[in-house]
């Protein structure tokens, strides 16, 4: 059995789907937990938090 430095990521399902397709193109997810959690690696984190908060920013409305 191999260990793997990995980060607790606790999410709403919505964005957990977003992660998982994420996941598809660069892969970073160690474990899948449940409908809220997910162990990613740490080494990735930043990048993962950076592209989803671009992520969620193409889904927020904004009056102009």
């Amino acid at each position: 059995m191999k260990s793997k430095k990995g980060v607790l990521f606790t999410c709403d399902p919505a964005v957990k789907q977003i992660l998982l397709a994420m996941d598809e193109k660069q892969k970073f997810i160690i474990e899948d937990l449940d409908d809220y959690h997910i162990v990613i690696k740490v080494d990735d984190e930043y990048r993962v938090r950076k592209e989803l908060d671009i992520e969620l920013e193409k889904n927020t409305y904004s009056q102009e």
